[in-house]
């Protein structure tokens, strides 16, 4: 008879999976057979499981993943070079507990932004903070909130990123306020967090591509040193796919 009051208060108290649980209790026979330490722990279970799927859904959200990824559905017949062992030893994220990066480099069209971003999904469902961005979009960004005077806040916020992630990188050359910015999100992130980079360049045309040596070498210096490499080879991905649908609608 005291049910209706405590499901009240339980809702009250923000308890409302374990308000759901506890109404599905009362209503199936068979919980009746249950000890109350039993039914007492299926009802603390339904509301963490609650929670923690509002937590993944949250960081899922503020990471922005350009595509819908996971490490489950990572083509691996692909003839692009990709180790199976390799990826799946990334998929654990021990790299981000040891604040290390990775660094994916290949030809367009070869599924370095799908991979970056099925690390970066992994990485949620792990309980890490994550965020992608194209480079591109990042330096304007930096630009902009230096003019608004938001720059500090913004970079305080990558730099507590546990993975960031920036897609495209060197896809165009830099101008010197933009080197200095990315030195700045990369130096605040050093041996603190961790850096994943897409890249149609390989690693060791980045120094060049850079542009000013100083600047140059302390990027590369806090990126590649210690990092895990994937390098991807072979022809665009997109282009068999869409030779594959072009076959398919002609047999049909």
């Amino acid at each position: 008879m005291l049910n209706q009051p405590t499901l009240t208060k339980m809702h009250a108290m923000k308890l409302s999976a374990m308000a759901d649980a506890l109404e599905q209790q009362l209503g199936s026979p068979e919980h009746t057979k249950l000890t109350f330490e039993d039914r007492l722990g299926l009802l603390v279970d339904a509301e963490w499981i609650h929670r923690e799927e509002r937590k993944l859904t949250r960081r899922l959200q503020r990471a922005r993943l350009r595509h819908v990824a996971s490490i489950e559905d990572v083509d691996f017949r692909a003839p692009r070079g990709l180790d199976r062992q390799v990826v799946l030893s990334l998929a654990q994220c021990g790299w981000i507990r040891d604040r290390l990066n990775v660094l994916i480099t290949g030809p367009t069209g070869t599924g370095k932004s799908y991979l970056a971003c099925a690390f970066a999904e992994r990485a949620c469902r792990s309980g890490f903070s994550a965020y992608y961005v194209r480079t591109a979009r990042l330096v304007h960004d930096l630009a902009v909130a230096r003019g608004d005077g938001s720059y500090s806040r913004m970079l305080s916020r990558l730099a507590k990123t546990d993975l960031l992630v920036l897609d495209d990188w060197l896809l165009t050359p830099f101008k010197d306020p933009e080197r200095r910015d990315l030195l700045e999100v990369i130096e605040d992130r050093h041996e603190r967090a961790s850096t994943l980079i897409t890249s149609q360049l390989p690693v060791k045309a980045w120094h060049d591509a850079l542009g000013e040596p100083t600047i140059a070498d302390s990027i590369c210096d806090r990126l590649i040193h210690g990092a895990h490499r994937i390098e991807l080879k072979g022809s665009s991905m997109r282009e068999v796919r869409a030779k594959a649908r072009r076959d398919g609608k002609a047999k049909a």
